[in-house]
C-alpha cells in the first residue's frame, strides 16, 4: 500500500476521552477528496485476559443533523426519567484511574 491509500484516512482531528473503564475517541478523517466523517470508538480492557475490545462507528457528514437530534433526544429521555451522574476521574502515571468524589455533578 502506497501514500496514496494512507491519503484515505487521514486524520485530521481527534479527542481522547476517558471515562472510568472506557474510553472513548472521536476521530475526525479525510477522504481522499477532502471530505471530513467520523470515527467514534470505545475501547475497554477485558478483566479476563486484559486486551482491549473495541468497537467502532463511522458518522458521515450528511448524518451529522439526524444522529445529533437523535442522540440528544436519547439523552433528553434518560436525564428526564433517572439521576444522571457523572464521575471525574483523575489519572496516575501508571495508567490507573480512581473517581475523585468531590467532582461529581448532575446533569
Amino acid at each position: 500500500m502506497g501514500e496514496f491509500d494512507n491519503k484515505e484516512r487521514e486524520e485530521v482531528f481527534s479527542k481522547k476521552v476517558r471515562a472510568g473503564k472506557r474510553t472513548y475517541f472521536f476521530d475526525v478523517k479525510a477522504t481522499r477528496s477532502g471530505d471530513y466523517y467520523l470515527t467514534v470508538t470505545e475501547s475497554k480492557k477485558r478483566l479476563e485476559d486484559g486486551v482491549f475490545v473495541k468497537h467502532k462507528i463511522f458518522l458521515y457528514k450528511e448524518d451529522f443533523e439526524k444522529f445529533t437530534e437523535g442522540l440528544n433526544e436519547t439523552v433528553d429521555y434518560i436525564k428526564s426519567h433517572q439521576d444522571v451522574v457523572e464521575k471525574r476521574y483523575e489519572y496516575s502515571e501508571n495508567g490507573e484511574h480512581s473517581p475523585k468524589t468531590s467532582d461529581d455533578f448532575s446533569f
